[in-house]
């Protein structure tokens, strides 16, 4: 009771300060920008270690480039084209009402809430609190009750930088998360997985919050025969086992024709040995943290041993002094589909390479399966790229390489069916935090007025009515 009073509190004090101010200026909303991209710029070191102490070892690098640099492009990429988004847009006017005139005014929605997830808890805080204040909206930030100094650091600088009625960071644990998800905002964000993504549509549903939901969910790679395999092995390397392949647009496994499997597999091995030289013991090797996701992952890797899998580690199980665990990167040669690590999204470091006849086959098995939020298809073939567009959905797709499509911040991000509800990021961010509102202007010539009653059949005749 007292966590939602609290909560309650704090949501009241933003919806005043937003009745009080509901349309802030382009030169104010610019300003929280900076003030955000600020906070992100000055205290990067900190940053690095608070999430480096939750993970149990995350490199600097991997920090800077998948948490702090997306911020910053994000916050520089919306102050440019703000003044743009924000303009009316012209709407067409039948010709029968003419010459009145019609447009779309986004407005700010009020105040937006956002659960973020600990595999990327910075960021994945951030880049939607930007879209929102680029919207107008006031924010409120739930971090993940599993990164506690990040979330700890988040809420101190927070505090540092904006007034509570404008941002405000809610640390605490699952309860409080559910009743933060509870809260009647004007909208509500929630990345992470599936089955808390249902529960936190189901409390927003009872206050009618509109959600953003993304989920994740398990993202194939395609490997078609004209790829270079050196190439696609390197790349899916890179996209699989940055942060210990937690990583919700991680590939999480790959189809390859069954002829070029062996040859593919070598590859991989090549590619893991150059990015980590000593093994799970390179620095630029991270953790995964949490015992019950250890666990997790080990039963998923036992259960495919025991089914007769190949199993391949890339390196040794390796724990840390401060109590931090590495695992190896890990191939799982030909799961089949009632195998937990096919049915689960894998999240960690485990990488299932399955041959299929071709690339047909592959396409069918993608289009039959839930939808994933990233699809990655290795090929230069025109017309199989058509096909991967045509005959599939996923939430983005991406030709010849892995995960750099979220490094566009003018692209859409967001998942479909399984993997999600909408999008932000960019443009569709400040749409999706903003009441498109329809206005119509009536002219003094109007001649409406002639479809009043009593009607003229003559002229509905016409008119073609």
């Amino acid at each position: 009771m007292d966590d939602a009073r609290a909560l309650t509190a704090r949501l009241d004090a933003q919806r005043r300060a937003f009745s009080a101010a509901p349309y802030p200026s382009l030169a104010e909303r610019r300003e929280r920008l900076t003030r955000l991209a600020t906070l992100s710029r000055r205290h990067r070191d900190e940053i690095a270690a608070a999430i480096d102490a939750d993970v149990g070892h995350r490199p600097a690098v991997e920090t800077r480039l998948a948490e702090i640099a997306t911020v910053l492009q994000a916050a520089r990429f919306a102050r440019r084209r703000l003044r743009r988004w924000m303009r009316p847009r012209r709407a067409t006017v039948p010709w029968r009402l003419q010459p009145a005139s019609a447009r779309t005014h986004p407005q700010p929605l009020g105040v937006v809430g956002i659960i973020a997830p600990s595999n990327y808890p910075w960021s994945l805080a951030w880049l939607p609190a930007i879209d929102a204040l680029a919207a107008g909206n006031r924010v409120m930030i739930k971090p993940s009750e599993h990164t506690p100094a990040t979330s700890a650091l988040m809420a101190r600088l927070a505090a540092r930088y904006f007034a509570p009625e404008e941002l405000c960071v809610v640390e605490g644990d699952a309860e409080v998360a559910r009743t933060f998800a509870a809260l009647p905002f004007d909208h509500l964000l929630f990345t992470g997985g599936g089955a808390i993504g249902r529960e936190v549509a189901r409390a927003a549903a009872a206050n009618l919050t509109p959600v953003t939901l993304e989920l994740g969910g398990k993202s194939p790679a395609l490997v078609a025969a004209d790829a270079d395999l050196e190439k696609a092995a390197e790349r899916i390397a890179f996209g699989k086992w940055l942060n210990a392949g937690r990583t919700c647009i991680a590939p999480d496994h790959v189809l390859i024709e069954a002829s070029r499997l062996e040859p593919f597999l070598k590859a991989l091995k090549r590619q893991v040995a150059r990015f980590y030289p000593e093994g799970s013991a390179s620095r630029d090797y991270g953790a995964v943290p949490g015992r019950a996701q250890r666990e997790r992952l080990e039963a998923m890797l036992a259960e495919a041993r025991d089914h007769g899998c190949r199993v391949i580690p890339l390196g040794e199980r390796l724990e840390l002094a401060n109590g931090g665990v590495k695992l190896p990167p890990t191939l799982v040669v030909d799961p089949t589909d009632n195998m937990r690590i096919m049915q689960e999204e894998i999240f960690g470091p485990w990488l299932a390479v399955i041959g299929v006849p071709d690339m047909a086959h592959a396409l069918a098995r993608v289009a039959t399966g839930p939808r994933p939020l990233a699809l990655y298809a290795f090929t230069d073939d025109p017309d199989l790229r058509r096909r991967v567009l045509q005959t599939t959905h996923s939430g983005g797709v991406v030709f010849n390489d892995t995960l750099w499509h979220n490094a566009v911040p003018a692209l859409p991000f967001g998942g479909v069916g399984a993997s999600g509800i909408g999008a932000y990021q960019g443009e569709a961010g400040f749409r999706r935090f903003s009441l498109e509102r329809s206005v119509f202007v009536q002219s003094r010539r109007s001649a409406v007025g002639w479809l009043n009653p009593p009607y003229r059949r003559w002229l509905l005749r016409l008119l073609g009515l």
